[in-house]
């Protein structure tokens, strides 16, 4: 398969895949996901599809539970609605870099606060007094 027609494929996929997700999967231990990417074989017969759960503290093992139970209605969904011959066989993998991120944005947020804190009441930087 051409290299643009995979890219395309993969656009395609995502875009169907949070629909999906968002408005038939009724499972709870899914709750919010977002789609992060899809990476599709250059055969165009196997898909990685990197899921990120959007609430903090959803458990990865039921996310991924979730979805392996959905595969099926998911690929017959997909074969409804893509103009492929063939759907591609979907793995899931749970991508938690977006929680890594907000999880490191607010420890950085929160010790800029206490250096503010603690900068309460000492004078303001002079290299003049800082040099030996």
């Amino acid at each position: 398969m051409a290299k643009h027609r995979v890219e395309r494929l993969a656009g395609e996929l995502k875009k169907e895949l949070a629909a999906i997700l968002d408005r038939e999967i009724k499972d709870p231990r899914l709750g919010m996901v977002s789609v992060v990417s899809v990476e599709i074989a250059p055969d165009g017969c196997s898909a990685r599809v990197y899921i990120s759960p959007m609430v903090s503290g959803a458990d990865a093992k039921s996310v991924s539970a979730a979805l392996d139970s959905a595969k099926g209605f998911i690929r017959t969904e997909l074969g409804r609605r893509l103009k492929t011959r063939v759907v591609p066989q979907l793995y899931f993998h749970v991508d938690e870099s977006i929680a890594y991120g907000v999880r490191m944005t607010r420890m950085v947020d929160a010790q800029i606060a206490a250096d503010e804190q603690a900068a309460v009441g000492r004078p303001p930087f002079n290299e003049d007094n800082y040099r030996e």
